[in-house]
Protein backbone atom coordinates (compact mmCIF):
# COMPACT_ATOMS: atom_id res chain seq x y z
CA UNK A 1 0.00 0.00 0.00
CA UNK A 2 1.11 3.47 -0.71
CA UNK A 3 2.24 5.58 1.95
CA UNK A 4 1.03 9.26 1.21
CA UNK A 5 4.20 11.29 2.50
CA UNK A 6 2.56 14.56 2.33
CA UNK A 7 -0.53 15.99 4.28
CA UNK A 8 -3.46 17.24 2.10
CA UNK A 9 -3.99 21.11 2.22
CA UNK A 10 -6.18 23.28 3.58
CA UNK A 11 -8.28 25.82 1.21
CA UNK A 12 -10.58 28.57 1.67
CA UNK A 13 -13.41 27.98 0.47
CA UNK A 14 -15.01 31.16 -0.66
CA UNK A 15 -18.24 31.41 -3.43
CA UNK A 16 -15.81 32.31 -6.16
CA UNK A 17 -13.39 29.74 -5.19
CA UNK A 18 -15.45 27.05 -4.78
CA UNK A 19 -17.34 27.50 -8.25
CA UNK A 20 -13.93 27.85 -10.34
CA UNK A 21 -12.42 24.64 -8.13
CA UNK A 22 -15.80 22.87 -9.04
CA UNK A 23 -15.36 23.66 -13.20
CA UNK A 24 -11.07 22.99 -12.88
CA UNK A 25 -11.94 19.47 -10.74
CA UNK A 26 -14.06 18.21 -13.72
CA UNK A 27 -12.01 19.42 -16.57
CA UNK A 28 -9.10 17.43 -14.87
CA UNK A 29 -10.88 14.25 -13.35
CA UNK A 30 -12.07 13.54 -17.37
CA UNK A 31 -8.79 14.47 -19.07
CA UNK A 32 -7.27 11.89 -16.30
CA UNK A 33 -9.91 9.28 -17.31
CA UNK A 34 -9.26 9.68 -21.22
CA UNK A 35 -5.44 9.76 -20.22
CA UNK A 36 -6.57 5.81 -19.73
CA UNK A 37 -6.92 5.16 -22.78
CA UNK A 38 -3.91 5.90 -24.47
CA UNK A 39 -2.33 3.24 -26.18
CA UNK A 40 -5.40 0.96 -25.58
CA UNK A 41 -8.12 2.66 -28.25
CA UNK A 42 -9.62 1.06 -30.51
CA UNK A 43 -7.97 2.25 -33.29
CA UNK A 44 -4.50 4.83 -33.48
CA UNK A 45 -6.40 8.18 -34.60
CA UNK A 46 -9.01 7.18 -31.94
CA UNK A 47 -6.14 6.98 -29.59
CA UNK A 48 -4.36 10.32 -30.28
CA UNK A 49 -8.14 11.79 -30.39
CA UNK A 50 -8.78 10.86 -26.84
CA UNK A 51 -5.19 11.71 -25.56
CA UNK A 52 -5.71 15.69 -27.43
CA UNK A 53 -9.23 15.46 -25.89
CA UNK A 54 -7.84 15.00 -22.52
CA UNK A 55 -5.33 17.41 -22.90
CA UNK A 56 -7.91 20.18 -24.17
CA UNK A 57 -9.29 19.34 -20.52
CA UNK A 58 -5.84 19.54 -18.90
CA UNK A 59 -5.31 23.08 -20.25
CA UNK A 60 -9.14 24.21 -18.83
CA UNK A 61 -7.98 22.60 -15.63
CA UNK A 62 -4.89 24.38 -15.46
CA UNK A 63 -6.14 27.75 -15.84
CA UNK A 64 -8.84 27.69 -13.22
CA UNK A 65 -6.90 26.51 -10.62
CA UNK A 66 -4.38 28.71 -11.43
CA UNK A 67 -7.36 31.60 -11.22
CA UNK A 68 -8.70 30.01 -8.20
CA UNK A 69 -5.29 30.17 -6.64
CA UNK A 70 -5.12 33.84 -7.11
CA UNK A 71 -8.87 34.58 -5.37
CA UNK A 72 -7.64 32.33 -2.40
CA UNK A 73 -4.65 34.42 -2.54
CA UNK A 74 -3.36 31.24 0.54
CA UNK A 75 -0.31 30.24 -1.28
CA UNK A 76 -1.94 27.33 -2.85
CA UNK A 77 -1.47 26.91 -7.02
CA UNK A 78 -2.33 24.51 -9.41
CA UNK A 79 -0.29 21.79 -8.38
CA UNK A 80 -1.12 22.05 -5.14
CA UNK A 81 -4.76 21.95 -5.46
CA UNK A 82 -4.74 19.09 -7.99
CA UNK A 83 -2.25 16.82 -6.32
CA UNK A 84 -2.60 17.79 -2.56
CA UNK A 85 -6.20 17.64 -1.83
CA UNK A 86 -7.77 14.97 0.00
CA UNK A 87 -10.87 13.20 -1.55
CA UNK A 88 -13.52 14.65 0.06
CA UNK A 89 -12.14 18.19 -0.85
CA UNK A 90 -12.70 17.66 -4.94
CA UNK A 91 -16.22 18.86 -6.08
CA UNK A 92 -16.14 17.14 -9.91
CA UNK A 93 -19.47 16.12 -10.90
CA UNK A 94 -19.74 11.66 -10.08
CA UNK A 95 -20.27 11.41 -13.67
CA UNK A 96 -16.69 12.23 -14.41
CA UNK A 97 -15.10 9.96 -12.00
CA UNK A 98 -16.83 7.09 -13.15
CA UNK A 99 -14.68 4.11 -14.82
CA UNK A 100 -13.77 4.24 -18.16
CA UNK A 101 -15.45 0.65 -18.57
CA UNK A 102 -15.46 -0.02 -22.79
CA UNK A 103 -15.30 2.46 -25.40
CA UNK A 104 -19.15 2.59 -25.86
CA UNK A 105 -19.59 3.69 -21.96
CA UNK A 106 -16.73 6.11 -22.61
CA UNK A 107 -18.22 7.71 -25.73
CA UNK A 108 -21.58 8.24 -24.09
CA UNK A 109 -19.96 9.64 -20.67
CA UNK A 110 -17.96 12.50 -23.18
CA UNK A 111 -20.90 13.19 -24.84
CA UNK A 112 -23.71 13.85 -21.84
CA UNK A 113 -20.77 16.22 -20.68
CA UNK A 114 -19.45 17.53 -23.86
CA UNK A 115 -22.86 18.72 -24.55
CA UNK A 116 -23.24 20.34 -21.53
CA UNK A 117 -19.56 21.66 -21.51
CA UNK A 118 -19.72 23.37 -24.90
CA UNK A 119 -23.61 24.75 -23.84
CA UNK A 120 -22.14 26.55 -20.54
CA UNK A 121 -18.67 27.92 -21.97
CA UNK A 122 -20.76 29.87 -24.67
CA UNK A 123 -22.64 31.22 -21.83
CA UNK A 124 -20.16 31.28 -19.36
CA UNK A 125 -18.30 34.46 -22.06
CA UNK A 126 -20.64 36.99 -20.88
CA UNK A 127 -19.52 36.23 -17.43
CA UNK A 128 -18.90 39.44 -15.30
CA UNK A 129 -15.60 38.06 -14.44
CA UNK A 130 -13.44 38.58 -17.16
CA UNK A 131 -10.79 35.80 -16.17
CA UNK A 132 -13.63 32.71 -16.49
CA UNK A 133 -15.03 35.00 -19.58
CA UNK A 134 -11.49 34.52 -21.08
CA UNK A 135 -11.35 30.94 -19.83
CA UNK A 136 -14.82 30.24 -21.45
CA UNK A 137 -14.11 31.72 -24.67
CA UNK A 138 -10.94 29.65 -25.30
CA UNK A 139 -12.50 26.16 -23.42
CA UNK A 140 -16.11 26.87 -25.44
CA UNK A 141 -13.69 26.16 -28.86
CA UNK A 142 -12.29 22.48 -27.22
CA UNK A 143 -16.02 21.74 -26.28
CA UNK A 144 -17.35 22.43 -29.70
CA UNK A 145 -15.17 19.66 -30.63
CA UNK A 146 -15.26 17.51 -28.50
CA UNK A 147 -19.52 17.26 -28.89
CA UNK A 148 -18.94 16.74 -32.44
CA UNK A 149 -16.26 14.37 -31.76
CA UNK A 150 -18.43 11.67 -29.32
CA UNK A 151 -21.86 12.99 -30.67
CA UNK A 152 -20.45 11.10 -34.26
CA UNK A 153 -19.46 7.56 -32.33
CA UNK A 154 -22.68 8.15 -30.54
CA UNK A 155 -24.53 7.57 -33.81
CA UNK A 156 -22.10 4.81 -35.09
CA UNK A 157 -22.33 2.91 -32.24
CA UNK A 158 -25.80 2.77 -31.75
CA UNK A 159 -26.17 2.43 -35.53
CA UNK A 160 -23.43 -0.24 -36.25
CA UNK A 161 -24.13 -3.60 -34.90
CA UNK A 162 -26.24 -5.52 -32.47
CA UNK A 163 -22.72 -5.26 -30.56
CA UNK A 164 -22.33 -1.51 -30.67
CA UNK A 165 -25.48 -0.64 -30.46
CA UNK A 166 -26.44 -2.90 -27.41
CA UNK A 167 -23.19 -1.55 -25.83
CA UNK A 168 -24.00 2.27 -26.57
CA UNK A 169 -27.67 1.65 -25.17
CA UNK A 170 -26.34 -0.04 -21.92
CA UNK A 171 -24.14 3.10 -21.38
CA UNK A 172 -26.82 5.36 -21.51
CA UNK A 173 -29.34 3.42 -19.50
CA UNK A 174 -26.40 2.99 -17.01
CA UNK A 175 -25.04 7.07 -17.14
CA UNK A 176 -28.45 8.59 -17.11
CA UNK A 177 -29.12 8.79 -13.25
CA UNK A 178 -25.83 10.94 -12.90
CA UNK A 179 -26.87 13.86 -15.05
CA UNK A 180 -29.02 15.75 -13.16
CA UNK A 181 -26.50 17.26 -10.70
CA UNK A 182 -24.77 19.41 -13.87
CA UNK A 183 -27.93 21.23 -13.51
CA UNK A 184 -27.77 21.88 -10.01
CA UNK A 185 -26.90 24.95 -7.83
CA UNK A 186 -26.48 25.44 -4.25
CA UNK A 187 -26.97 28.44 -2.46
CA UNK A 188 -23.19 29.99 -3.24
CA UNK A 189 -23.04 29.49 -6.74
CA UNK A 190 -26.89 30.87 -6.26
CA UNK A 191 -25.34 34.06 -5.25
CA UNK A 192 -22.90 34.37 -8.52
CA UNK A 193 -25.78 33.72 -10.52
CA UNK A 194 -27.97 36.77 -9.39
CA UNK A 195 -23.88 38.87 -9.55
CA UNK A 196 -23.63 37.93 -13.36
CA UNK A 197 -20.69 35.88 -12.81
CA UNK A 198 -21.43 32.27 -13.08
CA UNK A 199 -24.27 30.73 -15.74
CA UNK A 200 -27.85 29.14 -14.34
CA UNK A 201 -27.04 25.59 -15.14
CA UNK A 202 -31.25 25.19 -15.08
CA UNK A 203 -31.49 27.35 -18.60
CA UNK A 204 -28.96 24.71 -20.21
CA UNK A 205 -31.13 21.78 -19.79
CA UNK A 206 -33.64 22.56 -22.48
CA UNK A 207 -31.24 22.83 -25.25
CA UNK A 208 -29.03 20.02 -23.55
CA UNK A 209 -31.81 17.52 -23.61
CA UNK A 210 -32.59 18.61 -27.41
CA UNK A 211 -29.29 17.94 -28.68
CA UNK A 212 -28.90 15.07 -26.52
CA UNK A 213 -32.19 13.58 -27.80
CA UNK A 214 -31.75 14.35 -31.39
CA UNK A 215 -28.34 12.38 -31.20
CA UNK A 216 -29.79 9.01 -29.40
CA UNK A 217 -32.49 9.18 -31.93
CA UNK A 218 -30.32 9.64 -34.87
CA UNK A 219 -28.43 6.31 -33.33
CA UNK A 220 -31.99 4.34 -32.85
CA UNK A 221 -30.87 3.96 -29.06
CA UNK A 222 -33.12 5.18 -26.43
CA UNK A 223 -33.05 7.95 -23.60
CA UNK A 224 -33.91 5.99 -20.39
CA UNK A 225 -37.93 7.76 -18.64
CA UNK A 226 -36.03 7.08 -15.21
CA UNK A 227 -35.41 10.65 -13.62
CA UNK A 228 -33.90 9.29 -10.57
CA UNK A 229 -30.45 11.27 -10.36
CA UNK A 230 -27.14 10.30 -8.22
CA UNK A 231 -25.82 14.11 -6.46
CA UNK A 232 -22.93 14.40 -4.10
CA UNK A 233 -19.90 15.08 -6.10
CA UNK A 234 -20.21 19.33 -5.85
CA UNK A 235 -20.11 19.15 -2.13
CA UNK A 236 -17.42 16.13 -1.86
CA UNK A 237 -19.37 13.35 -1.20
CA UNK A 238 -17.67 10.56 -4.29
CA UNK A 239 -18.25 7.27 -5.74
CA UNK A 240 -15.37 5.10 -4.41
CA UNK A 241 -13.93 5.09 -7.85
CA UNK A 242 -12.09 8.87 -7.28
CA UNK A 243 -10.38 7.44 -4.30
CA UNK A 244 -8.56 5.12 -6.69
CA UNK A 245 -8.64 7.43 -9.06
CA UNK A 246 -6.17 9.83 -6.85
CA UNK A 247 -4.22 7.44 -5.43
CA UNK A 248 -2.92 7.02 -9.06
CA UNK A 249 -3.09 10.67 -10.22
CA UNK A 250 -1.23 12.06 -6.57
CA UNK A 251 1.32 9.03 -6.63
CA UNK A 252 4.19 11.19 -7.51
CA UNK A 253 3.69 14.20 -5.90
CA UNK A 254 2.72 12.52 -2.35
CA UNK A 255 5.62 10.63 -2.66
CA UNK A 256 8.56 12.72 -3.88
CA UNK A 257 6.81 16.40 -2.74
CA UNK A 258 8.50 19.19 -4.74
CA UNK A 259 10.10 16.95 -7.42
CA UNK A 260 11.21 18.70 -10.29
CA UNK A 261 11.70 17.36 -13.71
Amino acid sequence: MLKMAVASIQVSESPLVLYTLRRADDALILGHRLSEWCGHAPMLEEDMALANMGLDLLGQARELYDYAAKVEGNGNDEDKFAYLRDVRQYRNLLLLEQPNGDFARTMVRQFFYAAFADLYWRAMMKSRDATLAAIAAKSEKESAYHVRHSSEWIVRLGDGTAESHARAQTAIDDLWAFIGEMFEVDDSERALIDAGIAVDPAVLRPPWLRLVSDIVSEATLDLPRNNWMQQGGRNGRHSEHLGHLLSELQSMQRTFPGATW
